[in-house]
């Protein structure tokens, strides 16, 4: 293991090399999601908010899925390290089955009752029936699109932790074309179409993923990639290794739902600071953040594929090194993010310009706030990302679940009883914990838990 703080420009360049496509692609979903902003936005704070505190509940149903990816994904990328092709298959079949069982169940809860989930996270806010109405038009009809998105989830992180990213963003760029042209004619009702408005948003975005699975099917049957697992054998599991992943997906599991539940619960409260135009200001200002939380993404995909690999081969001093390189890079690609993010909020008035001042406003506020935090998250993100390439679960429960529990909600708790502080401010006081849960990362780290070899080139895993 060398002492060099950071790695060869080389290194980064093959990092960048995987990361790059990655980034776009949620630039590219970042940017639609701006744009559906930008259009529900001109049907007021209501409709606007309506469809935020939507996706605010999808939010958790995303982490989810995420959390099942993550686990096969540990796998996924270990075995394509080693070359191991029975070992990619499984956890392809990993990625499919498990998703697919949640988003089935989560569909049939919308269907049976749309606004119980909404009304939680709106509790308290002057304009809540209003927004649960719209909202439940929203979401009965964007549930039709779980099970899809499930399993263009599952191929699309494969393309990813083998290394061939620029599959998946192809494929994106086709599903938000799609979904923004369908936005433009359905919402406001162009070339003819009826006037749906939220509802609009709802099938364009179920259309865009109808499409996104096809695609991601045929392109995989046609390539035979690996992990490529005919439909008929899907469920040809290996009892012993589906368990295996699916315990190391209940422990990210309960990492992931500890922060995302604490993300909520977070929502809940600033949410009842005002009426839509907090929801609305708020949902704007994440809509913003969003496109630059890109390179957290490509910070994930990047230490899977080289970190994960590099383990997969049995290299661990190597991989040691690679780990500490990315780190310290993510530190830094965070700071850039942080300045450029900020120059952002020029863009406020234009894109959200049919939002009350008072939105505006918030908006700003949360924007500049989350620039601040970049640098931290972007290092924390790579704490996560390095524990995972080498399939150390307990990091997660270890720094999110008592830094969520302990410090993040109470924190919360207490701004929200006992002060009058805005939502922004809420939210970025509470955020002060994240400093703890670099501590406790930096500690586990220095364990080595992850690094170790999950497989190798001869064992059928």
């Amino acid at each position: 293991m060398t002492n060099r703080v950071f790695g060869s420009w080389n290194f980064y360049k093959s990092c960048i090399y995987i990361a790059v496509p990655v980034m776009l692609q949620q630039l590219i979903m970042g940017l639609v999601s701006l744009i559906d902003n930008f259009m529900v936005a001109g049907l007021g704070d209501v409709k606007l908010a309506a469809v935020n505190v939507s996706n605010q509940l999808n939010f958790m149903y995303l982490v989810v899925l995420n959390t099942c990816y993550g686990a096969g994904g540990i796998y996924m990328a270990q075995n394509s390290g080693a070359n191991n092709q029975n070992g990619m298959q499984e956890a392809f079949r990993f990625k499919v089955i498990l998703p697919v069982i949640i988003s089935t169940l989560y569909m049939i809860a919308i269907f049976i009752d749309p606004k119980f989930f909404i009304s939680l996270l709106t509790h308290g806010n002057s304009s809540q029936a209003e927004i649960l109405d719209a909202s439940a038009k929203y979401m009965t009809i964007l549930a039709l699109s779980f099970i899809p998105t499930a399993i263009s989830g599952a191929i699309a992180s494969s393309y990813r932790e083998i290394g061939k990213p620029k599959i998946t963003l192809i494929i994106s760029v086709i599903a938000t074309l799609i979904n923004t042209f369908g936005n433009i004619i359905l919402i406001y009702g162009y070339l003819g179409a009826p006037r749906l408005e939220e509802k609009g948003a709802a099938i364009a975005t179920l259309i865009a993923r109808l499409a996104e699975m096809i695609i991601f099917i045929v392109y995989m049957k046609m390539h035979k990639e690996k992990f490529y697992v005919r439909t008929r054998d899907i469920l040809k599991i290996k009892i012993k290794k589906f368990y295996e992943m699916i315990n190391k997906s209940s422990l990210i599991f309960f990492s992931e739902i500890s922060w995302a539940l604490s993300e909520m619960f977070m929502t809940a409260l600033y949410n009842s600071r005002g009426g839509a135009e907090t929801v609305a200001g708020m949902a704007a200002g994440f809509t913003i953040a969003n496109i630059f939380f890109l390179v957290f993404q490509g910070i994930a995909v990047a230490t899977m594929v080289v970190v994960g690999g590099t383990l997969g081969r049995g290299e661990l001093e190597d991989a040691k090194d690679k780990a500490k390189w990315i780190l310290n890079g993510s530190f830094i690609a965070g700071s850039v993010i942080c300045f450029v993010e900020m120059s952002s909020i020029f863009m406020i008035p234009l894109v959200f310009s049919q939002l009350t001042n008072s939105a505006q406003v918030i908006t700003r506020n949360l924007v500049i706030l989350i620039s601040c935090y970049m640098p931290l998250w972007s290092y924390i993100n790579a704490q996560f990302a390095v524990s995972r390439a080498g399939g150390d679960a307990i990091f997660g429960v270890a720094v999110d679940i008592p830094v969520s529990l302990f410090i993040f909600a109470p924190i919360a708790l207490i701004l929200y009883k006992y002060t009058n502080v805005g939502p922004v401010a809420m939210f970025g006081i509470s955020k002060l914990s994240d400093f703890a849960k670099v501590a406790i990362g930096f500690i586990m780290l220095k364990k080595e838990r992850w690094v170790q070899k999950l497989t190798d080139s001869h064992s059928e895993v």
